[in-house]
């Protein structure tokens, strides 16, 4: 399977939801972006993973990013992805604009964030980011409709 980086498009009321060892987390309502690496050995198809738990909330969340995946508040609405043999995730998250949500999903880099919040669509300004870094990318529109009082 191909490597790459991907961008998952969420869409959520105002809401909190505790992330793991982050604690509670409040949300504005809109849309946030989860930045993602697939370099390691199952390539792109973690973005299979995360729609599958997008859809069947009943699996334990292991990542940040699981955990508003399998809540009550966020829809996933569209995946962003593009193959690359290239670490390109933490340029990825600088290259896009919006609120960043503090330490999330970048444990393992020296990111801020991998998590950013808008109140906008943002799939246009997403996928000039990916244009910007040299990469051909596909969006997949998914709306997974589980979210209570989504905007």
């Amino acid at each position: 399977m191909d490597k790459g980086v991907y961008c998952l498009v969420l869409r959520n009321p105002a809401c909190t939801v505790t992330v793991g060892a982050l604690g509670a987390r409040t949300f504005a309502a809109g849309f946030h972006i989860y930045v993602g690496s697939a370099q390691g050995s199952g390539g792109l198809t973690r973005v299979r993973r995360h729609i599958l738990l997008a859809k069947d909330r009943d699996r334990r969340p292991k990542w940040h990013i699981d955990h508003l995946l399998t809540s009550d508040n966020f829809s996933l609405i569209s995946v962003v992805c593009a193959s690359t043999i290239e670490r390109l995730e933490c340029q990825l998250a600088r290259a896009l604009s919006g609120s960043p949500v503090p330490f999330f999903g970048c444990s393992d880099c020296s990111c801020h964030s991998h998590l950013f919040y808008t109140p906008n669509d943002p799939r246009d300004q997403i996928m000039i980011a990916f244009q910007g870094l040299g990469l051909l990318c596909s969006i997949k529109t998914i709306i997974t409709l589980h979210a209570k009082g989504n905007v």
